[in-house]
């Protein structure tokens, strides 16, 4: 009887993790999204004054918040978990980040994968402990005694590797040590304002597995076409014969997958693919331009109105400039600069990239990637302005999109603000 017993437990015991299980998932598929604090504590750091009113009316109120299309996940949840990993992407859906980020680049026989860039490995995965460091385009030179000889040097491409030795890896915070005497040193270098807590196992994706994952999570896509790093030893033009035939590989994913164009925003720094997508493809609709001239140069030299107007007349209808283009201040006072003013008279929509990816705002202090707040720094004192600073760019620029390294901020915002 005690044998029959035991077994009735363990069947029940079965059923129940099973039905969590089952849980789990369907939170997943649903919009309700988790914030966690931080959105909480930067409405705790904001100044007195309207916004602090409205948005704390609005957290003392709500008690669900579901996923935007305004939260775009950059990279995922790249704050805390390591980019374009399964985990960071689950995170960032969590979050309500109602669209999310792959970044696109390839392998030695074509396939495509997630990655920032043709040639991080080195800095996103743990190539460099294992043994196909070998095969970088530039792998690590260690002496007999262990000493890293070559840091600054290193360089580790996707297209050094076949899929299967890229699916091997194992994602990790974006972070180097060039001046490491071990690899074990060059490895450990996670920045201060972020954590190695969920890195412990990165899941590394394909193109196609992550449209998979985002359409079972009912979110949109917005995948980028990274440009091919011309010191790698596999370039764009080896694998696919042109950079139109790379174009045309990633549309060919999102269609395998079943993706719908209303649900995707292809992106890309090439002119060229943007318009190959528009003339070429039905995904070019929302094709998006993106924008990496220098803040600092573009505002001393503003681009004419008309710039903008031939992207529109191209059929482009998104361009997707940085944080400190579309802002400039007078005094304290952040306002709208003249290159967002120009890009809205042209009828273009606009996204813009990144918040939470710098490190603590502290007045007078030193800021950890300043380049996204480079046009505002000094009316800028603490963490509640990064708030203010979305505020200002959805309701006096117009973005219709802003992407995150923590979408669970920009996803408490949209909801309180009905976006």
């Amino acid at each position: 009887m005690h044998y029959l017993t035991s077994l009735a437990l363990l069947a029940t015991t079965l059923v129940l993790t099973a039905g969590c299980f089952n849980a789990s998932a369907e939170v997943l598929q649903t919009p309700h999204a988790q914030l966690g604090p931080r959105p909480f504590y930067l409405l705790d750091k904001l100044s007195p004054g309207d916004l602090k009113d409205k948005l704390s009316a609005c957290a003392g109120s709500r008690t669900v918040y579901t996923a935007s299309d305004f939260s775009i996940g950059h990279r995922g949840a790249a704050l805390l978990f390591p980019e374009h990993t399964k985990e960071g992407y689950l995170a960032g859906a969590r979050m309500g980040a109602g669209i999310l980020e792959c970044d696109v680049t390839f392998t030695s026989d074509g396939n495509l994968v997630c990655r920032h860039a043709q040639c991080d490995l080195h800095t996103t995965t743990n190539i460099l402990e294992t043994p196909l460091a070998a095969k970088c385009t530039v792998p690590p030179k260690v002496s007999r005694a262990g000493r890293l000889k070559n840091g600054p040097e290193v360089k580790c491409c996707s297209s050094d590797l076949t899929l299967a030795e890229f699916k091997s890896l194992r994602g990790k915070m974006d972070a180097a040590n060039v001046n490491a005497r071990t690899i074990a040193e060059y490895m450990d270098a996670t920045s201060r304002y972020r954590t190695d807590l969920y890195a412990a196992e990165g899941t590394v994706m394909t193109v196609q597995e992550a449209a998979e994952l985002f359409e079972d999570l009912g979110r949109k896509h917005t995948p980028e076409l990274k440009e091919g790093d011309p010191a790698a030893a596999v370039s764009v033009e080896d694998v696919f014969g042109s950079q139109a035939n790379y174009a045309q590989a990633l549309v060919n994913v999102m269609a395998t997958v079943g993706v719908e164009p209303e649900n995707t925003w292809l992106q890309s720094f090439n002119f060229t693919d943007v318009i190959y997508w528009v003339d070429n493809t039905d995904y070019g609709v929302q094709a998006v331009f993106l924008d990496g001239r220098d803040p600092a140069a573009v505002a001393a030299a503003p681009p004419p109105t008309t710039e903008f107007s031939a992207l529109k007349d191209a059929g482009v209808n998104i361009i997707a400039p940085p944080i400190p283009m579309l802002l400039t201040r007078v005094g304290d006072k952040i306002i709208p600069s003249i290159y967002a003013e120009r890009a809205k008279a042209a009828g273009l929509d606009i996204i813009s990239w990144t918040t939470e990816r710098s490190g603590p705002i502290v007045a007078g202090g030193p800021l950890d990637g300043s380049f996204y707040y480079q046009s505002t720094l000094d009316a800028i004192k603490d963490d509640g302005d990064i708030l203010r600073i979305i505020d200002i760019l959805a309701q006096d620029v117009g973005i219709v999109g802003l992407f995150s390294d923590w979408p669970a901020t920009t996803t408490f915002y949209a909801n309180c603000m009905d976006l």
